[in-house]
């Protein structure tokens, strides 16, 4: 049996506290939704949230097959793998960075995602020596850069998207979350973090901005409950920006190079 997703996407940030998990677990929903088989990586060893937001209970651990491999949780949908199904929620990894990076390696390629449309890696925060293993090692489709409009997130917005360059892995687009406070009582729209910052941003390296997403309240507490606001409140204006990203990823990926990671057989002998 073979198992090897034909596309892996990174969804990064070159920051946290951008929303980054919350974009990931919710355009994961969306691919779902538009029809494809979508797997859900959370590459953050240190702040696992995926089994969270996915609505997993801590009492589950992923099955093993022939001692070496992982089954991924199957959960609304899509397949899933974190540390945070392998370890305790009060118990943090205290690894140093090539411990890290060799976990999540092992997560990748011992888990047998199956012929799945598309893989999206939940990456860490930041440039470092993670990021740079797992853009190596994973044979990346392309990477999703997230950010807000503020000056500071966009600044290591450009790092992460110079370090995605630097191992010559192609940028999707940009998403950027928090664009917009929208009042729930006036319906006044104020832009509480900055304007455009994300255009200007994708203007100077040539890419687009996938979606512009609201400051809202109905995504937090959507992913507080372990739901997607895709699923929750499809109509809304939060769940048609994520279709929109999903749609432009669709797309580019159409036209880009299957990924070539290595290939798990399973045989009787």
């Amino acid at each position: 049996m073979n198992s090897k997703p034909k596309h892996i996407v990174a969804v990064a940030s070159g920051k946290g506290g951008v929303g980054k998990s919350t974009v990931a677990m919710n355009l994961a929903i969306a691919l779902k939704l538009r029809g494809l088989s979508v797997g859900l990586l959370d590459a953050d060893v240190y702040g696992p949230s995926q089994q969270h937001m996915l609505g997993v209970d801590d009492s589950v651990t992923p099955e093993q097959q022939d001692g070496k491999y992982l089954l991924p949780v199957e959960v609304q949908g899509i397949k899933s793998m974190s540390m945070g199904y392998l370890s305790s929620a009060k118990t943090p990894m205290v690894w140093r960075g090539p411990m890290a990076s060799s976990a999540l390696v092992q997560m990748l390629e011992q888990t047998l995602w199956g012929d799945i449309d598309i893989l999206l890696v939940d990456m860490p925060p930041g440039t470092g020596d993670i990021q740079l293993t797992l853009s190596q090692k994973a044979s990346l489709s392309g990477a999703i850069i997230v950010t807000t409009p503020q000056d500071i997130a966009l600044l290591d917005a450009r790092k992460g998207v110079e370090m995605f360059a630097k191992v010559e892995v192609p940028i999707l687009g940009i998403v950027q979350n928090m664009a917009v406070h929208v009042c729930s009582q006036c319906g006044h729209a104020e832009h509480v973090f900055g304007q455009d910052g994300a255009l200007t941003m994708a203007q100077e390296y040539n890419v687009d901005v996938l979606a512009n997403l609201p400051l809202s309240m109905a995504v937090r507490v959507a992913a507080d409950a372990g739901q997607s606001i895709v699923e929750v409140a499809p109509d809304g204006p939060e769940a048609r920006a994520l279709f929109d990203a999903a749609d432009a990823v669709i797309a580019r990926l159409a036209s880009a190079e299957p990924v070539k990671m290595p290939t798990i057989s399973m045989g009787d002998d």
